[in-house]
């Protein structure tokens, strides 16, 4: 009777631990969404987004962003300021983007003439 009323007690004090943890839901990142035409060396115009946490303000760090991964295209030294990036909206991230933002604190997404 004894190894019953113990497991009782172990039942009411562990479930509502549990219904807890259950209902708690993580905070979901929102990010922005920076989007970005630079003209390659070659004339052609190269289209991307660049993807940080919404609270990301700064633009010049924004502008950072576009200019490491231009230089991991080879187009380093092409022009990248508010001509050629605007801010475009504010989304829920993306799963494959997260962990890059969790990373390196940005993401950018491929759209047109990036290779």
């Amino acid at each position: 009777m004894k190894s019953i009323k113990t497991i009782i007690v172990l039942i009411l004090v562990s479930v509502p631990a549990l219904l807890t943890a259950q209902t708690k839901t993580s905070k979901t990142m929102k990010v922005a969404v920076w989007d970005t035409y630079v003209t390659k060396k070659d004339g052609t115009i190269m289209h991307f987004d660049i993807i940080a946490p919404s609270d990301m303000k700064d633009t010049a760090v924004i502008y950072n962003y576009g200019k490491a991964f231009l230089k991991s295209k080879g187009q380093e030294g092409q022009p990248l300021t508010a001509k050629e990036c605007r801010f475009c909206h504010i989304e829920t991230v993306k799963p494959n983007w997260q962990a890059a933002i969790e990373k390196s604190g940005y993401f950018i997404y491929e759209m047109e003439n990036c290779n």
